[in-house]
């Protein structure tokens, strides 16, 4: 059911108009799905674009003017956005050749002198930049509202309250699964603070923090952070946290026996008179992350600031071995858990009673026997026929539709372990596809090859690789409105940065290098009839090659996730010998990881269930 926003549109209009809460009259507010950190999934509290539209995907910007309401969401989430938002929205196709980006909307449509508002907290530094520069041009301006409006008027909302932020307990990570002590992250960061001449770093995505720390917490849902900053100098290391979630584990692990260096603890709140005090009382450079808010960056002048990519969201993403064999281990545990799924869908899809929520819940319970497991790592998207077209689909019990043996079903699903984090998905057809199905599949799975077996030099940015995924769908007029692959982090965020595959350019990709883990996911959808993705993680190696070309190190990738690729969908007749020939080899793998384990559970009948479909074919 559609929430009606015209009440919620109304309250903001009038807010927009207040000088109370508003510099000056506002022609137009822009409501952006971050929080303050730049987080991608979020707290309840901070779900302020889902509370203004009603649209509840992950990636969106809502535009409110006096008298239109718009909506910018890219290809992922099109069909859902049309789903969930009223008539007092316009959804704004982004990525579509005819859709104007936000900046040219807003100077089309505005009179010159207009403002346009935004929290400074909820946007970055270079998003601040860039869109001000645009403004200014058309005779506009872009204006800092440091009162929220939507805050505001969520707040007085007697039927659905802004809810409390959370302050949930935070714990130590123990070393058997970092396998770095946080000193020794610390000193890392330290040269790079002196290499760039800086007197300081500040962290402020959640994700840097807890892995520098070595702490996990629980936030938001799916993603062990907590709300926090964290400054690094050359003498000191503050973290700003609430202190009712520091424990005294917590404490201790930050505080080593031999005192040589400890992390100081400060209130979450006083970051902003922290770093004014930093700017009145050092010299040199402040280091800040290009995805820090315009609220902190402007505290730091110009000339003493230097926003670039956070070092530690390149140290993060390149895994150290300890953190490399937690994400093999895991992905065995995480594979017999879906091998044990497929085979009891497989008995009990004829009863008629299994959903795609019930399916989902019966595979949390198989993940939930595995050693170390901790939750899931994101809502699971289990989608029949039509829903599986919905490319970030969440069944909810108005839409949950039954699986059987008449439609494909696609689940992309993954859970947080202590010693790694998944996502994988598979899709699978119960009874007889059609000829047109197994021709999609198969070129979706050519497409999860050629990227997985491709060699290519050390740093190659992902939007290089990108092409190798699409070509076989492109050849027949076919391609998906997604990226092809995004990094993962070590029981940390499912989507993490700052590398990824995908046609779009990244400036702040620092190229892809050995350690790193991606995602392997092409797919293809058909509105209002299936969906189709095969998504592996992979690691990045060494790759061994007859030449080598002026010293270049040429990399590849090997799989991390082993769940079997369903062998009826597959046209036989479209595979060349090398794909054949590395099914059969990723199929192998899967039996030789994943089949111990099962043997060992007593898991008999997912055992069998993997043995057939791991049969090599050609």
């Amino acid at each position: 059911m559609k929430a009606d926003t015209t009440h919620i549109l109304a309250n903001i209009r009038k807010l927009m108009k207040d000088r109370k809460y508003v510099p000056d009259t506002l022609s137009a507010y822009i409501v952006p799905s971050c929080d303050a950190h730049n987080s991608e999934y979020l707290a309840d509290v901070d779900m302020r674009r889902q509370y203004v539209s009603g649209f509840t995907g992950s990636a969106g910007t809502a535009v409110i003017t006096l008298d239109k309401a718009l909506m910018w969401t890219d290809g992922r989430y099109y069909l859902q956005a049309q789903k969930e938002m009223d008539t007092n929205w316009m959804l704004m196709k982004e990525g579509l050749p005819d859709t104007p980006s936000r900046p040219d909307w807003l100077t089309s449509n505005l009179e010159p002198g207009s403002n346009v508002g935004v929290d400074p907290m909820l946007i970055t530094s270079t998003s601040w930049t860039d869109l001000s520069d645009k403004l200014e041009a058309s005779g506009c301006q872009l204006v800092a509202v440091d009162k929220n409006l939507v805050d505001i008027v969520w707040r007085e909302d007697r039927n659905n309250p802004q809810p409390n932020r959370p302050e949930n307990p935070v714990s130590p990570l123990e070393i058997e699964f970092t396998g770095r002590t946080w000193q020794s992250k610390v000193e890392e960061l330290r040269a790079k603070l002196e290499e760039n001449k800086c007197t300081a770093l500040v962290l402020t995505a959640l994700d840097d923090v807890a892995w520098l720390l070595n702490l996990r917490g629980s936030d938001i849902d799916y993603n062990p952070v907590f709300f926090s900053y964290c400054v690094v100098t050359p003498k000191e290391v503050v973290l700003f946290i609430n202190e009712s979630q520091v424990s005294p584990a917590v404490k201790d692990s930050l505080t080593p026996e031999d005192m040589e260096e400890s992390v100081q603890i400060q209130g979450y709140s006083k970051i902003k008179g922290f770093l004014s005090g930093l700017v009145s009382n050092t010299q040199g450079k402040i280091w800040l992350a290009s995805t820090a808010s315009q609220g902190l960056v402007s505290l730091v002048p110009e000339k003493r600031s230097l926003v670039k990519l956070s070092p530690v969201a390149v140290m993060k993403a390149i895994k150290n071995p300890v953190e490399l064999k937690g994400f093999d281990n895991c992905h065995i545990r995480d594979s017999a858990a879906l091998c044990q799924y497929f085979s009891w869908l497989q008995k009990n899809v004829g009863s008629g009673q299994v959903t795609e929520i019930s399916g989902a819940d019966v595979l949390e319970e198989f993940r939930k026997e595995q050693d170390n497991f901790v939750g899931l790592s994101f809502p699971s998207i289990s989608g029949v026929g039509p829903n599986g077209a919905i490319i970030h689909y969440r069944p909810e019990p108005e839409s949950d539709r039954r699986i059987t043996k008449e439609e494909m079903y696609l689940i992309d699903s993954g859970a947080q372990y202590k010693d790694g984090t998944t996502d994988v998905t598979r899709t699978l057809h119960l009874g007889t596809p059609s000829e047109y199905e197994k021709e999609c599949f198969t070129r979706v799975l050519k497409g999860m090859i050629a990227l997985a077996s491709s060699v290519f030099p050390a740093k190659t940015c992902g939007y290089r690789l990108d092409t190798l995924a699409r070509m076989h769908l492109w050849s027949v007029g076919l391609d998906y409105r997604h990226g092809t692959g995004h990094g993962v982090g070590s029981y940390l965020n499912v989507h993490e940065g700052p590398s990824g595959i995908s046609y779009r350019m990244n400036p702040n990709d620092p190229g892809i290098q050995e350690g790193m883990i991606f995602s392997d996911e092409p797919g293809y959808y058909e509105d209002g009839k299936f969906g189709i993705r095969l998504e592996t993680l992979v690691k990045v190696v060494p790759a061994t090659t007859k030449y080598t070309f002026d010293q270049t190190e040429m990399l590849t990738f090997e799989p991390v996730t082993v769940v079997p690729i369903q062998l009826k969908l597959i046209e036989p007749t479209l595979l060349t010998k090398p794909e054949v020939e590395w099914l059969n080899n990723y199929h192998q793998i899967c039996r030789d990881r994943v089949g111990p384990l099962l043997k060992e559970q007593g898991k008999h009948e997912a055992l069998d269930w993997l043995y057939l479909e791991t049969q090599p074919i050609g």
